[in-house]
């Protein structure tokens, strides 16, 4: 077993909301009258802390402003959250690796708040050892989360494999010096992915399984 902890994205990558995500900017940047960023901008900011978001999708946002934007974009998450499915698959590879000794965690760009709701709505939370949230340390690609999670189970980073579907997962994983697969069923395309030099991409979660039983 080369990988003891494996340290997974949220959205785009376990849980299908990137679309729920792009739509909930959009119609946040609506209801303040804002210009409506396009789909491929409200996704690519997908994964990044808040102020980075914003200024991503709508850099024409006062900062003194970012406490209304937050609260429209939370109306109309959550006006989806519910319905929004894990990506086929991902409760049993969670089983299985857990069974195979691994150690799993969560790196994301959700708020802690943010991550709890989705945890309690999957009932996914049993199987993580430790997250990390981008309101509560530094933001993606910056290493931050995935060098707290080595610190904190006292793993180093060759133990370490992140998995992702953005460019800014596999960015922090190369700042944080270990190995990354991305999965290209999220937010960012897979040509954008692969220039990034992954150890692995893959199209599915059954993808992933089988990958992580060769290689991980």
């Amino acid at each position: 077993m080369r990988y003891r902890l494996i340290v997974f994205d949220w959205d785009g990558t376990l849980m299908d909301s990137t679309a729920g995500i792009a739509v909930a900017i959009q119609e946040s940047a609506r209801d303040l009258g804002l210009p409506v960023p396009a789909r491929e901008v409200a996704s690519h900011v997908i994964g990044l802390g808040l102020h980075d978001s914003l200024r991503g999708t709508v850099p024409s946002l006062a900062p003194e402003r970012y406490g209304e934007f937050v609260e429209r974009y939370r109306f109309h998450f959550q006006s989806q959250q519910a319905a929004m499915p894990l990506f086929p698959g991902v409760p049993e590879l969670l089983t299985l690796l857990r069974g195979e000794g691994r150690r799993l965690a969560v790196a994301t760009g959700k708020s802690r708040r943010g991550l709890q709701q989705a945890l309690q709505l999957t009932g996914l939370g049993e199987h993580f050892a430790a997250s990390r949230c981008a309101d509560e340390t530094r933001s993606k690609p910056h290493p931050a989360m995935l060098l707290e999670l080595m610190d904190e189970l006292r793993l180093g980073a060759s133990e370490l494999l992140m998995v992702g579907d953005t460019t800014h997962d596999l960015g922090m994983a190369q700042s944080a010096g270990v190995d990354a697969v991305a999965v290209t069923y999220g937010a960012h395309p897979g040509e954008a992915l692969r220039a990034l030099g992954p150890r692995g991409c893959v199209a599915s979660v059954e993808e992933l399984r089988a990958w992580l039983a060769t290689n991980g």
